[in-house]
């Protein structure tokens, strides 16, 4: 802050004599991260007159945006996250959203899937194609991409433990269509840290896992020049809980260990780090949520460009995919929903997201329908195309408060850099619980608000009467598991099996040594071998992981 030491202010003044002699609300001040918040914002809150703290849209230090022209240029891209069942619905709901003005497709995987386990496994009765996708083997790749062309289509993957394996039957299901790897566009989330501190979905102990992430950016650098490998991801860190602070925290800190492996592994930093790319969420407090996104430009790009050494542009630039924040929406008063997504989307966009998801305001009940899905991708096309937020680059630039915040939200990630590095960097964190730890009291302190009406949740702890009547929502068909099963069944019926075992023996050779997985992971799907056998001789080397858990 600027000093004024010797004169009052007129700030000083106002507080004093205009704002001191009225009363304010009986309610909490604060952002969801804890952040107090002063009644008026002046050029006293602002950092002292810094240029690389806000800088130009598409120049250093990023804060304006990571294009020049940003919306003025091109929009977003409107993304909105799809899978259930089979791969032949879910196949059916690509082509409504693209036929619908969808831009990119993002493919949401069932539990089994995202945990390895084939369809046919005990532990996925009963959840097959439930709240995503099942995808077994490169036949229901195929499946899912029938009547797509995948080299012209942008497609985002979210899954993260087996991704190096859903990579490999994407490869392979592009082949068949006659597409090489270097003609794919899109990102794979396998951002296996952020499974360990928030979503609990992983497959293997956290250092062989690493590797594996590795392995799919060294391939990716070499192999597949369009393609992101990973998207670090806050979103499931929010959801988990957290404060914003700590989700702009633990993913940029997540991202700088991924680039600090990959820079042992040998790769140089410029190789890789223009297709990394990032997904935060987009919450409901507006003015923290923009400068979330404002902060994290600037710090990746000054970590990337002073800290690692990148000398290319691309390397600084951070592009993220935001989606609107599931746990925001609420099973009481759905409709309510819709505003709360029109919020955070907004949010977002204000903030210079690259590609975007609005969440249906169903969510909370079941996976979207179809109406619930079109009026989620409308939200966008209005703010798009309706409300002129696009006419101007960074509109809020220069608000007191919105640069406050964005310097306020900035410094609290160095206080946590800080603090992890102390424990020996991201990954020994973890195995301390650290951010786990964080986040649990977080959202204890979170709920405790809530509970005690310092935070109003409309329709949840105040207002509570009105539209809570029944809505439609999507139902999946029960005998949509025993196809999927017996899908897989026919695939492992009428495969070589002799060229199966030989796949599988040469991956775990592989995993036994230094070699990158990768390659013997596309020949594994090029034989059919499906996700739970290719997890299983992986464990046979790697072995399992069980979590400490935060109480």
């Amino acid at each position: 802050m600027t000093a004024t030491s010797g004169r009052q202010t007129e700030s000083e003044r106002w507080r004093a004599e205009s704002f001191g002699s009225t009363p304010e609300r009986d309610a909490l001040f604060t952002t969801i991260s804890g952040e107090e918040i002063e009644p008026l914002y002046t050029e006293e809150h602002t950092a002292d007159g810094d240029p690389d703290r806000i800088g130009l849209p598409g120049e250093y230090p990023y804060t304006r945006g990571v294009y020049p022209s940003m919306y003025r240029g091109r929009l977003w891209t409107m993304r909105q996250f799809a899978g259930f069942g089979t791969a032949e619905e879910t196949n059916e709901r690509f082509r409504y959203l693209l036929a619908h003005g969808q831009q990119g497709l993002s493919t949401a995987f069932d539990m089994p899937s995202l945990m390895g386990h084939d369809s046919d496994h005990s532990l996925s009765l009963g959840e097959v194609g439930r709240e995503g996708v099942a995808i077994d083997t490169v036949d229901d790749m195929q499946t899912l991409f029938n009547g797509i062309e995948m080299a012209e289509v942008s497609t985002s993957m979210t899954i993260n433990a087996p991704a190096a394996i859903m990579l490999a039957f994407y490869v392979v299901a592009a082949e068949r269509q006659g597409t090489a790897p270097e003609n794919l566009a899109g990102t794979i989330q396998t951002d296996i840290l952020k499974e360990y501190i928030a979503q609990k979905e992983w497959c293997f102990p956290i250092d062989p896992a690493m590797r594996l992430v590795t392995d799919m950016v060294e391939y990716c650098s070499n192999e597949m020049p369009r393609w992101h490998p990973i998207s670090i991801s806050g979103y499931h860190i929010r959801e988990a809980g957290s404060t914003a602070q700590q989700e702009l925290a633990f993913t940029l800190k997540d991202g700088f260990t991924y680039v600090e492996q990959a820079i042992e592994r040998g790769i140089d930093v410029d190789d890789f780090a223009p297709r990394l790319s990032f997904f935060f969420n987009a919450h409901i407090d507006f003015f923290e949520e923009i400068a979330k996104y404002r902060a994290a430009r600037r710090i990746w790009a000054r970590e990337l460009r002073d800290t690692y050494g990148a000398k290319s542009e691309k390397s600084l630039l951070m592009r993220t995919h935001s989606q609107t924040a599931g746990v925001s929406l609420t099973a009481q008063q759905p409709y309510n929903n819709v505003v709360r997504t029109a919020i955070e989307a907004l949010a977002a966009v204000l903030g210079g997201t690259q590609s975007l998801h609005t969440n249906s305001h169903d969510e909370a009940l079941a996976l979207p329908t179809e109406d619930a899905v079109r009026l989620a991708l409308r939200t966008q096309q209005v703010i798009a195309h309706e409300t002129g937020v696009t006419n101007t680059i960074d509109p809020l630039a220069g608000s007191y408060f919105v640069e406050t915040l964005t310097d306020r939200m900035e410094e609290a990630a160095y206080e946590y850099f800080a603090r992890i590095d102390e424990l020996g960097g991201m990954v020994e964190a973890i195995k301390r619980n650290y951010p786990q730890r964080e986040i649990a009291d977080a959202s204890f302190q979170y709920q405790g608000e809530v509970d005690s009406k310092q935070r109003i949740i409309v329709g949840v702890n105040a207002f509570t009467e009105g539209d809570d009547e029944n809505i439609p929502i999507l139902r999946i068909d029960p005998s949509l598991e025993r196809k999927q099963v017996d899908r897989l069944k026919a695939v492992k019926a009428s495969r070589d099996s002799s060229a199966v075992e030989g796949r599988l023996e040469e991956l775990k050779r592989v995993a036994a040594g230094e070699g990158n997985l990768m390659g013997p992971l596309v020949e594994a799907a090029r034989a059919h071998v499906s996700e739970g056998e290719i997890i299983g001789a992986l464990q046979t080397v790697f072995g399992t992981y069980t979590e400490t858990p935060v109480f």
